[in-house]
């Protein structure tokens, strides 16, 4: 760690950002909490807002509002801040707008002597992870994303609905793109330590079509919930507060982040959701799982769209300039 106390800033607080904040709060996973946004008289109001709580909580968080110089000696840097799609808005455009509000980010954050870890929350998260790592200059293992972390808990929420299992029980992850392109592979879902595949053969109430329903249901997941609320910000915000923890606790846990592949799965230079073991280092190493020719298949598809999408990003940023 940076320093004795476990400091954070968070760059954005929008409904993402605070929902993040509240969950850090009520979990007591750092010391200090700094809120830094363009409109800093809302990041003044939300901090007076969380501390006017700390009476009602286990932690004793220092919560305020404050600049990116405050970055210099944090342990993690989380980035929430982007700007929305705006209607008939293409997706590269909403890309090339959310680049130069990341370089506006970046930037300062870098200068003023931060060393700690970057963790990315904006969509296209993926896209937006690797935008932080070339601005930054960092090692890319101190630089992740929350790529498939919120979908793979999706993904265990809905399995142990349908199985009548614990979901803290079902080991099973959702790879790839955080978005259309990102898949489950079957072959090492389990339950306990039994593979689901073995199950559905053995058990005739547990159904491979149903298998593939609750997959294209996680897929969908934001989708529908943007549908009834406009937003999705809780289930990330607490994504982002595991992951967190999983950082500031060194504890070489296991999470599906947004991180740099240099090899494993045949994949090179892109940023995906895989399962990747954290600590206090970041990604301490991407867990490489024994995927099928299909999976594999499968995420390589996924990577050819994130690595389309990011080259595409790049050549229209050459032209502007």
């Amino acid at each position: 760690m940076v320093n004795d106390k476990r400091k954070v800033v968070l760059v954005g607080t929008g409904m993402v950002g605070m929902s993040y904040a509240y969950s850090l709060l009520n979990q007591n996973v750092c010391d200090e909490l700094v809120l830094v946004d363009l409109d800093k008289k809302r990041a003044e109001g939300e901090a007076m807002d969380l501390n006017h709580g700390l009476a009602f909580s286990a932690a004793n968080m220092k919560i305020y509002a404050g600049e990116y110089e405050d970055c210099r000696d944090a342990d993690i840097v989380v980035i929430c801040a982007g700007v929305a799609q705006r209607p008939g808005e293409t997706r590269l455009a909403l890309l090339r707008r959310n680049a130069k509000v990341f370089q506006s980010i970046v930037e300062p954050v870098t200068a003023s002597g931060f060393d700690g870890i970057f963790l990315v929350a904006t969509n296209p998260v993926d896209i937006m992870t690797k935008i932080t790592y070339m601005l930054s200059g960092f090692n890319p293992r101190k630089v992740l994303g929350s790529g498939t972390a919120l979908d793979t808990a999706r993904l265990r929420y809905l399995l142990g609905e349908y199985l009548r299992v614990d979901p803290r029980n079902i080991h099973a992850y959702v790879m790839g793109e955080h978005g259309d392109s990102e898949f489950v592979p079957w072959s090492q879902a389990q339950i306990g330590t039994k593979s689901i595949l073995d199950a559905c053969e053995e058990n005739p109430e547990i159904d491979r079509e149903k298998l593939r329903e609750i997959e294209k249901e996680v897929q969908g997941a934001a989708y529908r919930i943007i549908e009834a609320k406009n937003a999705t910000y809780y289930g990330i915000g607490m994504a982002l507060t595991r992951i967190t923890k999983a950082i500031l606790g060194d504890e070489n846990s296991i999470l599906t982040v947004s991180a740099m592949l240099k090899g494993e799965y045949g994949q090179q230079d892109v940023f995906s959701g895989v399962p990747c073991i954290i600590n206090k280092n970041g990604v301490q190493r991407v867990l490489k799982l024994c995927l099928t020719q299909e999976e594999l298949g499968r995420l390589g598809e996924s990577s050819r769209v994130l690595r389309e999408s990011y080259e595409e990003l790049a050549k229209g940023q050459q032209e502007i300039d």
